[in-house]
């Protein structure tokens, strides 16, 4: 069976033919650059209408195929710009009904991901999509792609064209950054704004403009830039993989191109005892090919059945987790570690130790290779004296966490106590296999609600409430890693710590998901400002779109 896929959710106009067996046919391809500011959606979508033909004549000439040959038309659904997405859905209908073949509409970001995994071998890859539209943390668990991670405001890609724009280096920003960062070693410190394994490109933006303002040289600004953003970017890749068990991580959309945050993924996937993968980059930014090879595996999956006209409406804040994705499956390799290591997160390298004759547990916060020197040491220092803070405090407000015994500033360590008890991670998964009901979890995410609230009454962030940072013992919750966490009484950190929680639910057992999180909402009730921490969790939600 022989696909024509039709991509146009922003600037790039592309056409794609790829056939069952996975063999792409041809991938042609144009973009829009705007001469002065960014895109203008209706002026893309004049620029889609004017190339779409040409470049369907282009693909077949290259595929050595007529417009006979074709079995199935697939275009992009969402998520993009109106007018763009509107001028492709209408191409894809025309094409279908001119051949009388099934038309199907697919997800933009999961194109991105399936062409990664066909063109690298990549089988069940934790997916870093990184463009000027999206930048999203990604993973398929139990049929669907679930956003583990996403920014909270711009995307990365729209971030670097913002701030190139606005210095008068013109557009596409990415690669001019990219060249004048690469003329300096110096780092000056910008917003590093971590929330679970959520980040914001806002704050840098602003201050990278001030900065330059002010007349600092614009190459320490750039690399300055460019390392913070894309540190942040490893920092959750590295939680997402911990929390995930993942052993393959895939870089996929245009921001791919940039080799600084190849060069810092690919080192965090050896300190990861991960693989990582890469397709060539005619595949990692918007091309035509990624559609054509989604719509074959989604007309396969639907029962070799298209849409109806009447059913290809685009949808411009098409969710990749509202996608049914079931023709994957979970590959549950998982990352084997080292037999000295107990375990190992995003922030620490897990030690078993003794102490005083008993059982303990030593946290080390090793150098991350992947950041420069002067982000890595203020993050580790900073976080290891917060973490202590927040530990002992939280024992002053009645919630149960580790003991502290030892702390070592030299070493960046922290000996503990060896918390007895059963992760809750470890408990979902009692509950996926059968061997627990699920009404024990609803309880004790009742009890977790309940301790959350504590925190945040008397103004504790936990910074990355995950199902795998919360033993359970004796119907008592213990809370540890306070890595990310910090002292606020702001009602959005609330909110996006509440939130944290619900992404880890819904990415582990998404059946339960919705009942988990009500049970943890009857017991988080009793914090102060409940109204307005629940309102700012549906508002942060819905910043997290096609931007």
């Amino acid at each position: 069976m022989i696909c024509l896929g039709i991509e146009g959710t922003a600037e790039k106009c592309g056409i794609g033919i790829v056939n069952s067996n996975g063999d792409i046919l041809a991938t042609c391809g144009s973009q829009l650059y705007p001469e002065v500011g960014g895109i203008h959606p209706r002026e893309a979508a004049v620029f889609h209408a004017e190339h779409i033909v040409p470049l369907i004549n282009d693909a077949l000439d290259e595929a050595s195929l007529s417009l006979n040959d074709l079995d199935l038309i697939s275009f992009s659904k969402g998520p993009g710009l109106g007018p763009c997405l509107r001028t492709v859905a209408t191409a894809g209908r025309t094409l279908s009904q001119r051949l009388n073949i099934p038309l199907i509409g697919v997800n933009h970001c999961i194109g991105h991901i399936e062409i990664g995994k066909l063109t690298t071998n990549a089988i069940d890859p934790l997916t870093v999509y990184a463009s000027g539209g999206n930048t999203q943390i990604i993973s398929f668990e139990s049929g669907r792609y679930r956003i583990l991670g996403e920014t909270l405001d711009i995307a990365v890609g729209n971030c670097l064209d913002q701030f190139s724009r606005s210095v008068g280096l013109g557009h596409p920003g990415g690669p001019v950054v990219e060249k004048l960062a690469s003329k300096t070693n110096e780092v000056i410190d910008l917003p590093y704004v971590v929330k679970g394994m959520d980040f914001s490109f806002s704050g840098i933006l602003t201050s990278a403009i001030k900065l330059y303002k002010k007349g600092v040289d614009i190459n320490i600004i750039c690399n300055s830039f460019q390392e913070t953003c894309f540190s942040m970017l490893c920092e959750v890749t590295e939680r997402a993989l911990s929390h995930s068990n993942k052993d393959e991580v895939l870089l996929c959309g245009g921001v791919a191109a940039n080799s600084r945050l190849r060069e810092m993924l690919k080192i965090m996937c050896e300190e990861h005892f991960s693989t990582f993968y890469m397709p060539e980059m005619k595949y990692c930014g918007d091309n035509g090919s990624m559609i054509a090879w989604l719509g074959l595996l989604s007309y396969n999956y639907n029962g070799n059945k298209g849409i109806n006209i009447e059913d290809s409406v685009i949808d411009q804040r098409f969710r990749t987790n509202q996608v049914d994705a079931g023709w994957n499956l979970n590959n549950n390799k998982g990352i084997k570690l080292p037999n000295n290591l107990y375990d190992k997160g995003a922030e620490a390298d897990v030690f078993k130790c003794i102490w005083d004759k008993d059982e303990a547990i030593c946290k080390i916060r090793p150098c991350k290779s992947y950041r420069s020197n002067n982000i890595d040491k203020s993050l580790r220092l900073y976080r290891l004296r917060e973490e202590v803070r927040l530990l002992n405090d939280c024992k002053n407000f009645g919630v149960s966490t580790p003991s502290i015994f030892n702390i070592d500033i030299n070493n960046m360590s922290i000996v503990m106590e060896y918390v007895k008890g059963v992760l809750l991670n470890d408990i979902i998964i009692d509950i996926l296999n059968n061997k627990l009901n699920e009404d024990v979890l609803f309880d004790y995410c009742n009890i977790i609600g309940s301790n959350v609230s504590l925190m945040h009454d008397n103004g504790i962030i936990h910074g990355d409430l995950t199902s795998k940072n919360i033993f359970i013992n004796d119907n008592k919750a213990i809370f540890i890693d306070f890595g990310l966490g910090k002292y606020s009484d702001v009602i959005e950190d609330k909110g996006t710590d509440v939130l944290v929680f619900k992404k880890s639910l819904e990415s582990i057992i998404p059946k339960f998901s919705e009942d988990c999180f009500n049970s943890f909402i009857n017991g988080y009730k009793s914090v102060k400002d409940f109204d307005l921490i629940y309102n700012k969790i549906d508002e942060i939600i819905s910043r997290g779109r096609y931007l």
